[in-house]
């Protein structure tokens, strides 16, 4: 079996167990694989949360700038709307949270924004339907 279509999005981090903990504590995730690169000595992890074949791959670098601020953005579905809440009260502890929790109706859903420790953006959703609507599409098999 070969690995096609969008597998991974890569983010550069200064910390890469801190950037860990954050993406297992507010997007559900687990490390799958970690390594120090032979060639370039850097530090990378691949982080999923098991439900789709799809993982960020976090690489320490020496600096970040970040690249998903404020509207680009990581997406996590949450259960329900109580887990939104939940989560987004444990950021606001943590001064994490950058925009409230808010309802914007379908498709959008609710939703609140935020940041990792090197500034990207991760937004919290529920009744967000990407995945239903993709689904829904029907899947089509690359051919050469």
């Amino acid at each position: 079996m070969v690995d096609i279509g969008l597998t991974h999005i890569a983010l550069p981090v200064s910390q890469l167990e801190r950037s860990i903990e954050f993406y297992q504590t507010y997007a559900a995730m687990q490390v799958v694989h970690q390594r120090i690169d032979a060639e370039s000595g850097v530090a990378v992890a691949w982080l999923t949360d098991h439900t789709r074949p799809f993982a960020i791959v976090l690489i320490q670098t020496g600096s970040v700038h970040p690249v998903l601020s404020p509207l680009a953005h990581l997406g996590v579905g949450c259960q329900s709307r109580d887990e939104v809440d939940r989560l987004c009260y444990k950021a606001r502890e943590a001064g994490v949270l950058v925009q409230e929790p808010q309802d914007s109706g379908y498709p959008v859903g609710y939703w609140a924004f935020l940041r990792d420790p090197d500034g990207h953006t991760l937004e919290l959703s529920y009744g967000q339907e990407i995945g239903l609507a993709v689904e829904e599409t029907g899947t089509h098999l690359i051919q050469n």
